[in-house]
């Protein structure tokens, strides 16, 4: 399978897209907008959330500048695209942007969803945009059967997998802050997206949360033989080991990408699952133990460093937590976000060294 076969054209082409966040702008739900905001802000010239109009997207999110947030889509002119911008748990479109989608359809806009509620499925969106001539996108539609053949990855290229003690926590923004680092060093580095955040902002990538249970590994395996030419691959991580509801997706993705490498990511101060608030969350050791074991039961694979998200901690603390992170694990750690991800740069060309053939 080539690479195309994981590629949408329609996302890599829109250059002036308005972001969908209106009523859920909050850190959790609107991850989504967010990291749009942060790799792909030039080509973002809006936000509509109703209830923070009047605002920077800066001021809203944290990212993303200037850019405005409206209350209208009137006020972003010649948009192209109009973008889901929220990740909530389930997947569900809220049923009062039932108006503002067929607007934008009748604007002449595409429009770009990752959730489980399929936009090109819905009659009266699907009627509109084939009467205006627009796309209808949904990022997690797919039709992925082949299941793994277990073997036959490349030796030439690096595989290095973010996998954590939780969801939402950051794998894929170290993912991707690693592969743009060893780019920017001149290594052939690419970044493998397994989400829908991770998707629209490449514009490839496999869904794995939607790909039929029996198939996750396989469409993965396949992704990752697609980008072999690659020095290295990051590949983005899903849910956690350990979850109650998302691990199936985890494992099958461990097993599909066979990586050489692991980076383990954990948010300081997080003591229950996301969104399972009774649940506590295991020990990032017992974690690290179960995630090496199984990974070594597809293919010999290490941990290469920790990336600790100190979001809610200051600087002093973030700093604090970081060099008990070192001490913890005996591994290279830091927050990629305060940071930057040169210490796990430096793991990975370590990796390379010692892994490849002579």
């Amino acid at each position: 399978m080539s690479l195309a076969s994981f590629e949408n054209p329609v996302i890599r082409g829109h250059r002036r897209m308005v972001l969908l966040t209106d009523g859920h702008s909050t850190p959790f739900l609107a991850k989504t907008a967010i990291n749009l905001l942060r790799y792909r802000g030039q080509d973002v010239i809006g936000v509509l959330d109703q209830h923070e109009a009047g605002k920077t997207a800066a001021e809203v999110f944290g990212v993303g500048g200037d850019t405005p947030v409206v209350a209208h889509l009137q006020q972003v002119p010649n948009a192209d695209a109009l973008y889901v911008g929220i990740a909530p748990p389930g997947g569900k479109l809220p049923l009062e942007w039932r108006d503002l989608i067929l607007e934008a359809i009748d604007r002449g806009w595409d429009v770009v969803s990752g959730l489980h509620d399929f936009v090109h499925l819905n009659a009266d969106y699907a009627q509109a945009a084939a009467r205006v001539g627009v796309h209808l996108v949904d990022v997690r539609h797919n039709h992925y059967r082949d299941i793994a053949a277990g073997r036959g990855l490349s030796d030439r290229c690096v595989r290095i997998h973010t996998v954590g003690h939780d969801c939402s926590l950051g794998k894929m923004v170290v993912a991707l802050e690693v592969q743009r680092a060893l780019q920017a060093a001149g290594h052939r580095a690419q970044f493998l997206a397994t989400g829908q955040t991770g998707i629209m902002i490449s514009g490839q990538g496999v869904p794995v949360d939607c790909v039929v249970a029996d198939f996750v590994n396989g469409a993965i395996e396949q992704l990752v033989r697609a980008t072999e030419d690659a020095e290295f691959q990051l590949i983005e991580g899903q849910g956690s080991i350990s979850h109650p509801a998302y691990s199936a997706v985890t494992l099958g993705l461990l097993h599909g990408c066979a990586p050489d490498g692991l980076i383990y990511c954990y948010e300081a101060g997080r003591e229950y699952v996301k969104g399972l608030d009774q649940v506590p969350l295991p020990t990032c050791e017992a974690q690290l133990d179960v995630l090496q074991r199984i990974a070594n039961l597809r293919h010999p694979c290490e941990v290469l460093g920790i990336a600790v998200n100190t979001r809610l901690l200051n600087a002093e603390a973030a700093a604090a937590e970081v060099r008990t992170a070192e001490q913890r694990f005996g591994l290279p750690a830091c927050d990629v976000y305060r940071d930057g991800p040169a210490k796990l740069v430096a793991a990975a060309l370590t990796l390379q060294a010692r892994r490849l053939p002579s």
